[in-house]
């Protein structure tokens, strides 16, 4: 007989992600700031992202679990029930990044590396002599 799960079903598992939405949105950020001529010091409410790290950390503070990644890894087979789930958590992270870096809620740049959204152009010869047109390479 197998040990048991942490997390006994991935309907659980889903619970346990949107209780995880639920707190970290319940909770901002507070941005300290200063605003208008005097520079008053205000503290402005700033949205917190979903991440996959944020959800580990939940599961690890609550007690319930310390490591995860078994079941988004599906180690040996033993998690295949739950890779519907684990993807949809992922999935959900994604768009919540993507969204939240779209509107400017999060910082675009930061949004765009952790999900590989930046654009990337090769502009080298790839190790190629270049021709330059002869005005470039004339001093005058």
């Amino acid at each position: 007989m197998g040990k048991n799960k942490y997390i006994e079903t991935p309907e659980k598992m889903w619970e346990l992600f949107e209780a995880y939405n639920l707190e970290l949105k319940g909770k901002p950020i507070l941005q300290h700031d200063f605003v208008g001529k005097d520079a008053e010091s205000v503290r402005r409410e700033k949205e917190r992202p979903l991440t996959f790290e944020g959800f580990q950390n939940y599961l690890d503070d609550t007690g319930l679990i310390g490591v995860i990644e078994q079941y988004f890894e599906n180690r040996d087979g033993r998690y295949s029930d739950y890779v519907g789930i684990c993807s949809r958590i992922k999935r959900k992270i994604r768009q919540d990044q993507i969204e939240g870096g779209m509107a400017g809620i999060y910082n675009p740049s930061i949004t765009q590396r952790l999900n590989n959204l930046t654009e990337r152009q090769d502009i080298t010869s790839k190790g190629d002599k270049v021709n330059l047109p002869e005005w470039m390479t004339t001093k005058k």
